[in-house]
């Protein structure tokens, strides 16, 4: 069986967003479970310990703001659920072929490894491909090709590839 591997790379940059964010983001999470003032406790001690790769006082702002928005209840803004109809949007407007894959890739990621404050998330999805019988021809475009693109033309036998076929110049002749 063949093994295709299909790799997606989310790079964020944690200069200011994904890290500034940080504690509006624990906060979330304490709203959930009643636990605001907590949260924001623990957000003060982390801004106070310098755990937060921003300065104090910008750290103890956002730790407010935090809680302030966990308060009323707007850290969620009601994007959430709109995140997998997004996605499965993406993935309807693809060729037949691709759909099953991007629905899978899309809902459950096989491995992901790194973090924001690292400079990247990199997540992986191994989807296994039945092996086809020799000499069949794949039914699916090749990685990298547009659907619907003319492929190149095939290399006449014994010629390298990128090189020049027996009886064909070098260089473009001009027509007069």
């Amino acid at each position: 069986m063949n093994m295709r591997r299909m790799q997606k790379l989310y790079c964020a940059l944690a200069l200011g967003a994904g890290v500034a964010g940080m504690p509006a983001a624990q906060a979330a999470g304490a709203a959930a479970s009643g636990s605001i003032e907590a949260q924001y406790q623990s957000d003060v001690q982390r801004c106070n310990s310098g755990q937060t790769n921003q300065d104090r006082a910008t750290c103890l702002r956002e730790a407010g703001a935090a809680r302030e928005e966990a308060q009323r209840k707007r850290l969620d803004n009601g994007q959430s659920a709109n995140y997998d109809a997004n996605a499965t949007a993406r993935c309807n407007k693809l060729p037949q072929g691709q759909r099953e894959d991007c629905l899978r890739q899309m809902s459950s990621p096989t491995s992901v490894q790194g973090s924001v404050e690292s400079g990247g998330v990199l997540r992986e999805t191994v989807i296994p491909v039945p092996a086809q019988p020799s000499g069949a021809v794949p039914a699916t475009t090749a990685p990298g090709a547009m659907p619907g693109a003319v492929p190149p033309a095939p290399v006449p036998p014994g010629a390298a590839p990128g090189t020049t076929a027996p009886g064909m110049p070098a260089t473009p002749v001009p027509v007069r």
